[in-house]
């Protein structure tokens, strides 16, 4: 059977054409997830095997159309949100006054957010060029008040995903920018996941915190049950409080180990003094110990995390390249597993994508970012980041002053109005010289 016959054959299984194939699992119930189900099948499997037949290990993934019953229901500038869904532990961190306590507090808080994901073996939506997602925050716990999150893809080749993250009462803000490098290793694929965030603690002179991320390995593409693993190292860094952490995702080999384990230290920067040990599994409990005393105790336990998912505006609200108005009939397709739909839904804001970049090349224009802008000559402790909100944002004004100044660059509120400025991309990048 070729190709196309397997990809035709999977439509009418998820349509529930083919009367000789029962159609029991092609329906997703109420309280169903459908990122929650692996729909990988034999036949998946199959499908899988013949668009990487063409491949060879190491090869960029980044060109290369998945089928869609492998995709999550969100783009990545909205997954990426994960990270700031337990505010309880990054509000805890800016309550710490001892700053070794306090590196200690930033970390559990970055530990504690890989577990949120999809049951199922899932990536999300690749975002388009100019996409862009906001969200918003207004039940923070300890009566911290609203939060908000702003994300763009600032770049297609490479991939950049360029975010902003800001709690007013608090003064805490993230910059961060995303670069996932895809790639084939045979049983394998692996999303390596370059690019940095930078926290900001403003009550604590503007500390800072440096981090990037482990990568993300999909296994059992061609043999074996699929399923994902994070792997290599993470590294969290604070040249204000002289502490780092060096934690190392680890990947089950083929004989020995186990899935999902961590294995890390804090220690102060540039000694090789280790202060503390962190062992355990990603998903599930983390423990610390502390090396000169000898204590050990839980330091993450993912079950009792407590999630605070983000609100959005009203999709009639929403301007065209915000992500879930953008990916609507995609995202429905896909809660309904008609992957014939969502596969022309998904192909259509693809290729829209490609005439606005052929349009730009006719007219000689270059994309410029919506809300983001590139760093300057003159920011070179920004540079990792390449992109940082467009408007400048001090923490040292007051939590209402923070408060209007991010509500002036995008839109986040129910009814907040979309005026002009919201809409119109700069004609030239305003980087600071």
């Amino acid at each position: 059977m070729g190709l196309t016959s397997k990809l035709d054959k999977l439509k009418l299984k998820s349509s529930g054409g083919d009367p000789g194939v029962s159609d029991h699992n092609s329906q997703v119930t109420e309280k169903e997830n459908s990122d929650d189900i692996d729909e990988v099948d034999n036949e998946g499997q199959s499908i899988l095997m013949g668009i990487i037949a063409q491949l060879r290990p190491g090869m960029d993934l980044s060109k290369i159309t998945l089928p869609t019953f492998i995709l999550e229901k969100k783009s990545m500038l909205e997954r990426i949100t994960n990270f700031f869904q337990i505010p309880d532990l990054l509000l805890l961190a800016n309550h710490t006054s001892d700053p070794l306590d306090r590196f200690i507090d930033v970390l559990r808080w970055y530990l504690a957010s890989w577990h949120i994901a999809p049951k199922a073996v899932k990536k999300p939506l690749n975002p388009v060029l100019g996409e862009t997602f906001a969200c918003y925050w207004d039940n923070l716990p300890d009566n911290a008040g609203e939060a908000y999150y702003l994300s763009e893809q600032t770049s297609h080749h490479p991939p950049k995903s360029s975010y902003f993250y800001l709690v007013p009462q608090e003064k805490i803000r993230v910059d961060g920018t995303l670069v996932p490098k895809s790639r084939f290793l045979g049983n394998s694929s692996a999303a390596i996941m370059e690019g940095w965030a930078h926290v900001t603690l403003g009550k604590w002179n503007d500390e800072e915190y440096v981090m990037n991320q482990p990568n993300v390995y999909c296994r059992g593409i061609l043999f074996g049950k699929m399923r994902t693993e994070l792997g290599d190292h993470m590294v969290v860094k604070c040249e204000a409080s002289g502490f780092e952490a060096d934690i190392e995702f680890k990947t089950k080999g083929f004989i020995s180990g186990t899935y999902d384990a961590v294995d890390g230290v804090i220690k102060k920067i540039g000694t090789s003094e280790e202060l503390f040990h962190i062992t355990g599994k990603w998903n599930d409990v983390i423990d610390i110990k502390n090396l000169k005393t000898g204590a050990k105790e839980v330091y993450v336990n993912t079950h009792k995390t407590k999630q605070v998912k983000p609100k959005v505006r009203p999709l009639e609200e929403q301007h065209e390249f915000e992500s879930r108005r953008l990916w609507k009939p995609t995202i429905d397709a896909l809660a309904r597993r008609d992957h014939e739909t969502a596969t022309e839904e998904k192909f259509k804001v693809e290729n829209e994508q490609r005439e606005r970049a052929k349009k730009r090349n006719e007219d000689g224009v270059d994309f410029q970012p919506q809300y983001f802008r590139s760093i300057g000559p003159k920011e070179s402790n920004l540079k990792d980041l390449e992109f940082v909100i467009n408007k400048q944002i001090s923490l040292s004004d007051s939590p209402e002053e923070l408060s209007r100044e991010i509500l002036s660059v995008a839109p986040f509120l129910p009814g907040q109005k979309v005026d002009g400025r919201f809409e119109i991309p700069p004609y030239r990048d305003q980087h600071v010289s």
